[in-house]
């Protein structure tokens, strides 16, 4: 006769600590299988040596260490959702089954697949939030609709917080008694990347303000990727901060980019404000790739392409200059730019990047009027005067070798006005 169990299954919140699901499913259940599912329609995707995938396999390996100290075990496969499920429910007496939410389109249809799979075979499913600390329906205006605007969303969000904290201890002698081995990389047909997440450091908060538009200050937390996957709780992070403070306002971002995408799962790939689907880009593909290497010849841009690709992470100001160079020197459609940060990014979050690659272009919500246009020269000289972050990711910057800029600034911001306001008076014809 086989023991029944409840399983936790582990996806963005990739921690045992201050984890909503798995406190619920412990403090309800006797015998819980905590598992991950390392998703092949996912990795198919993905480089063999991508350093996200390093991440979260040390991430996992150090929740199964920590549960082997108690005589559990971490149970990790490999498949698609939904087939590894159908695997489970035949091997095991499922009971009940708990996961926290993701708010992705792509998470949304495969937990409706899963959920649906597992209620018809009579397993419960409970579902709880965890990555944010307002999810989709909370924070909306008074006839329950979506906020599109920025200023009006993170108000409500603050008079609505309570920084009332209480993690709840984790009752680890509920854990089903398992010995799984816990797999490679190479089991996984993965090797180990090349390129690490550093450690975020909340110190740099208290002068984050003044700090976190230079480049070449260590200015940022460096906790965006840690939130991606979870592997600390964004309670017990934001806990910890001033409301209407600017690092809060900057997490409170983050969630309002979660609900446009969830609200308007189309701007994932779309124009949010379609006024724009006329704007004719020119899409070349040689000044894309020099984009993509960091060879425009504007060194601010280039620093932080070289930037991303040796290290996996870009500093947000230089994100903002280099989006903005793409979308509005080259006239290269923001999705181009938007599907090479995802390849890239260690951080990389959907809802992040499309947001904020349609602010960049001008085409998103709450975004940058079409008519700004940053000037590189302008801001080399406002962020970073001496060269300091230049140098660090150009050192050939002086040399023979290094290319004149890709174009004009001057030129390049006339086209780009032109193209706008040629696309948006097609809306009229």
């Amino acid at each position: 006769m086989k023991t029944p169990i409840s399983i936790f299954w582990f996806r963005r919140d990739i921690r045992l600590h201050d984890n909503t699901a798995l406190n619920a499913a412990l403090s309800e259940n006797k015998n819980v299988l905590p598992i991950f599912i390392f998703d092949t329609t996912i990795l198919e995707e993905l480089p063999q040596d991508d350093a996200r995938v390093s991440f979260l396999h040390n991430s996992l390996n150090s929740i199964h260490n920590e549960l082997k100290k108690h005589g559990a075990s971490l149970n990790c496969l490999l498949g698609k959702p939904i087939k590894v499920w159908k695997q489970l429910a035949d091997t095991y007496d499922i009971q009940n089954v708990y996961f926290n939410k993701d708010y992705e389109p792509y998470a949304r249809e495969r937990d409706s697949a899963v959920s649906s799979f597992l209620s018809d075979r009579g397993i419960k499913v409970l579902t709880f939030k965890d990555q944010v600390i307002f999810e989709e329906g909370e924070i909306v205006k008074n006839d329950g609709k979506p906020y599109t605007v920025y200023t009006p969303y993170k108000n409500k969000w603050l008079t609505k917080f309570s920084d009332q904290y209480h993690p709840v201890k984790l009752q680890i002698d509920r854990f089903w008694k398992t010995t799984f081995d816990f797999p490679s990389l190479e089991d996984i047909n993965f090797q180990e990347s090349k390129i690490s997440v550093p450690t975020f450091d909340l110190s740099v908060v208290k002068t984050y303000t003044e700090t976190r538009n230079f480049p070449w200050q260590k200015g940022t937390s460096s906790i965006s990727t840690h939130l991606r996957f979870g592997t600390v709780s964004i309670r017990e992070i934001v806990s910890k901060q001033t409301p209407g403070s600017t690092y809060l306002n900057e997490l409170i971002w983050r969630e309002f980019f979660m609900q446009i995408l969830y609200h308007f799962p189309k701007s994932a790939h779309s124009n949010f404000k379609t006024k724009y689907d006329f704007v004719e880009w020119r899409n070349n593909k040689l000044e894309f790739d020099k984009w993509c290497t960091g060879q425009t010849g504007y060194p601010i841009v280039d620093a932080g392409m070289r930037e991303l690709n040796e290290t996996g992470l870009m500093h947000n100001r230089v994100r903002m200059i280099t989006a903005g160079f793409l979308c509005k020197h080259l006239l290269i459609d923001w999705r181009w730019g938007e599907a090479y940060f995802a390849k890239k990014l260690l951080d990389f979050d959907l809802s992040s990047n499309v947001g904020n690659w349609q602010w960049a272009a001008g085409t998103g919500c709450d975004s940058a009027p079409y008519f700004r246009i940053f000037n590189p020269a302008e801001q080399q000289k406002k962020f970073d005067a001496k060269y300091y972050y230049v140098n660090k990711w150009v050192p050939d910057l002086n040399s023979f070798d290094y290319p004149a800029p890709i174009v004009d600034h001057k030129v390049a911001r006339e086209r780009a006005l032109t193209a706008y306001k040629k696309g948006l008076s097609q809306i009229k014809m």
